[in-house]
């Protein structure tokens, strides 16, 4: 007899996903091979599905650049921190149909403390930056050397904040009893 047991526990993320029209959604660890595959899925998906062509770019522009953000950043990893090929960290990736049609791209993953009030930073002034300020900017670091440490440059942000139709979201969530490392939100509407 089958256990109601697993519709119990199982099922209601499966209708809430549903419900959130969520296209897309991954929890684990990233790698270069996941993300490959990911994106070939992702891809195909979306073609599928008849989304426009500018649209399909956005989205597997800025998904992409989201998983590398989660590669590079992540505080939960399975190889040493410096290691700078062949890193395996862990976060999250989701990608839903608003009920205007339109999209939202989001990714979680912890980060070092440190690093949280560094994205704060970034991202703060990013939000605050018009489009062409963005595309301005995005164009001045393809020009600019890769400063020492840096994984991109900061060009993921630059990406995505390009590709999206709206400022970018972030937020931080730390569990300040246990000491772990803060979690990292953000969100692209594409």
């Amino acid at each position: 007899m089958p256990s109601l047991t697993i519709a119990t526990k199982y099922g209601s993320f499966f209708h809430l996903a549903r419900q959130h029209q969520v296209i897309f959604y991954y929890v684990g660890y990233f790698s270069q091979h996941i993300v490959a595959a990911m994106a070939d899925a992702v891809k195909l998906q979306l073609e599928v599905a008849g989304v426009a062509a500018p649209t399909r770019r956005k989205l597997f522009s800025s998904f992409v650049e989201m998983a590398q953000n989660i590669i590079h950043y992540s505080a939960d990893s399975l190889t040493p921190a410096s290691q700078n090929n062949g890193e395996l960290r862990h976060g999250s990736v989701c990608i839903r149909r608003e009920a205007d049609g339109s999209f939202s791209l989001l990714c979680a993953n912890p980060i070092e403390r440190v690093v949280a009030e560094e994205l704060r930073i970034k991202l703060s002034a990013l939000r605050s930056m018009t489009l062409e300020e963005i595309k301005q900017a995005y164009r001045q670091t393809l020009r600019e050397e890769t400063p020492q440490g840096s994984k991109g440059a900061g060009m993921g942000f630059l990406t995505v904040a390009r590709d999206a139709r709206e400022p970018l979201e972030f937020d931080f969530d730390a569990d300040e009893e246990t000491g772990s490392s803060p979690v990292f939100y953000l969100k692209a509407a594409i």
